[in-house]
């Protein structure tokens, strides 16, 4: 298994790069806020990888972080979603932003990135919880997290968008109840 390449970056193609160790050229797909996130052509680059074996290939997908890498292995492991659905996925959003929508379970958020329509969005919301997205229970607890994830279903149940619904929400204490969350939230709401 190649789990790290480190070397000179000879060609970028979005999705992909080849990466020249050594003499041999590995030719990585990458989601693309790794992508962004590149040196320059001829510079040096180190990506941790994950070598998909196929019947009929041998692919290697490459990350800038450790928590893409875990995320993009969690999600593979779906049922109907491949690699390049999983790059899509962690082209369309952050690590953070894929685990505020699995622990608010929002699956609005999911289906705006292309390729996932809402009975995907919804499988991947069932199997993903409580494998990403639990480390953000740690800030406020996790009745707190249930008391935002209903407040959040409210304001978007009465009509207000996802940025609107969560600008609002920032404004909310942490451990207040669902109906003093939802006054406030309201209340943030109309002053803006």
């Amino acid at each position: 298994m190649i789990g790290r390449l480190s070397g000179i970056l000879l060609e970028k193609n979005p999705p992909q790069l080849l990466v020249d160790c050594n003499g041999v050229g590995y030719e990585v797909d990458v989601p693309m806020s790794t992508f962004y996130n590149l040196p320059g052509m001829g510079e040096k680059v180190v990506l941790l990888t994950h070598l998909a074996v196929r019947e009929d290939a041998h692919l290697l997908y490459g990350f800038g972080t450790v928590e893409e890498r875990n995320v993009f292995k969690q999600l593979i492991k779906i049922s109907g979603v491949g690699a390049r659905t999983a790059l899509s996925i962690l082209s369309g959003m952050s690590v953070a932003d894929l685990s505020q929508a699995i622990t608010l379970q929002e699956a609005g958020r999911l289906t705006k990135i292309p390729g996932i329509g809402k009975k995907t969005a919804e499988r991947l919301l069932l199997e993903l919880k409580g494998k990403i997205g639990a480390d953000l229970g740690a800030v406020g607890g996790l009745a707190h997290h249930d008391a935002t994830s209903d407040i959040l279903n409210a304001l978007l149940a009465l009509g207000y968008s996802d940025k609107e619904a969560m600008l609002a929400l920032k404004q909310v204490p942490a451990g207040s109840t669902v109906s003093d969350g939802i006054k406030l939230a309201l209340k943030a709401l109309s002053k803006a």
